[in-house]
């Protein structure tokens, strides 16, 4: 079947990732139908900002993926979902736990069932880099042990299970993506780099911080969204899990190093116990091998290594000087 005859169902396609991936597959030549989170105020989150050329050229669906009923709804003809709606933010979850059982959990269920009984040709699943917990060897190969330390990453390990059990149960034809930390243009600042640039960007010199010295393999939007295309149109790969990281690591502080060298700014860092992860929750140190997603779907990140990770940063940076940009963001609050 080809792009063009493909109704492809985007969950989460008002968020971060999910507009990036949902502008390219429109590009791309998919009939796209985009989930997005209802409310009020009929905002379509990032969706509302799209390129003057995408205008009218696919589908909003308004709901909510705790809701069965909207789900199945919203995948009726469709013929591959890719599923990235989940509450996401660590902090929030120590406060509100239960939340993330309903959206992550009971979600992706939804997701699933609605999935098997349409006979959906294909549901990739979005998981995590968190869910290995603080790597026990490097480089994280997807053979690592999974080990929820925060209730976010204990409920995506649910939604995970479940994803490969409606495979093994059912033979529901799942691929489970596994992105480590994607930044880019239009992240929310609850993560670390958005968090970073947008105070440097609003002119603060002093920037609040929680923990400098875990490690991460910060992957760049594209080849997060870059991923997902090489799991939604690749042959082989049902029932499987595959990491997509950029297989460089880097400590937050010197993150923190090479934002400022990049926007020529000399950065004090003050220690913000708020913004610091309970004893035992912080993840210490993520590196993905990403062996698996070469070997299986010929994918490879394009912003590799130390000077793919400078070239990220300088197009995330470029985008949040942008002012009109900026004012989506309130850099002096602490976002959980």
């Amino acid at each position: 079947m080809s792009a063009i005859s493909k109704t492809i169902l985007v969950t989460g396609a008002d968020g971060f990732i999910g507009s990036h991936l949902t502008e390219y597959l429109v590009r791309a030549g998919y009939n796209v139908r985009a989930f997005v989170m209802y409310n009020s105020f009929n905002s379509y989150g990032w969706l509302d900002n799209y390129s003057s050329d995408l205008k009218g050229k696919f589908e909003i669906f308004t709901g909510d993926i705790r809701d069965p009923y909207g789900v199945r709804v919203a995948m009726k003809g469709c013929n591959e979902v890719i599923h990235l709606a989940a509450l996401i933010a660590i902090p929030y979850s120590y406060h509100s736990p239960d939340t993330y059982v309903d959206t992550n959990i009971k979600g992706t269920l939804n997701v699933l069932q609605a999935a098997r009984d349409l006979n959906i040709n294909k549901v990739i699943h979005t998981s995590t880099s968190e869910v290995y917990g603080t790597a026990r060897f490097v480089p994280i190969s997807e053979e690592h042990p999974i080990l929820g330390q925060s209730p976010y990453s204990a409920s995506k390990i649910a939604a995970d299970q479940l994803a490969y059990s409606f495979f093994a149960s059912f033979g529901l034809p799942v691929v489970i993506a596994r992105p480590f930390n994607t930044y880019g243009p239009r992240q929310s600042a609850r993560a670390v780099i958005p968090t970073i640039i947008s105070q440097l960007a609003s002119g603060d010199k002093k920037i609040k911080l929680g923990s400098v010295t875990p490690t991460r393999d910060f992957n760049y939007v594209d080849d997060t969204v870059s991923g997902f295309i090489a799991a939604l149109e690749g042959k082989g790969v049902l029932g499987e899990v595959i990491n997509f990281g950029s297989n460089f690591e880097i400590s937050i502080g010197d993150t923190v190093k090479l934002i400022s060298e990049i926007m020529d700014v000399e950065v004090e860092i003050i220690a913000d116990e708020v913004r610091i992860r309970p004893q035992g929750s912080e993840v210490e140190r993520l590196w993905a091998d990403n062996s698996k997603a070469k070997n299986l779907l010929g994918w490879e990140p394009k912003y590799a290594g130390k000077n793919g990770f400078k070239n990220g940063l300088s197009n995330t940076i470029e985008w949040f000087l942008d002012k009109q940009n900026l004012s989506f963001y309130k850099s002096k609050l602490y976002n959980l």
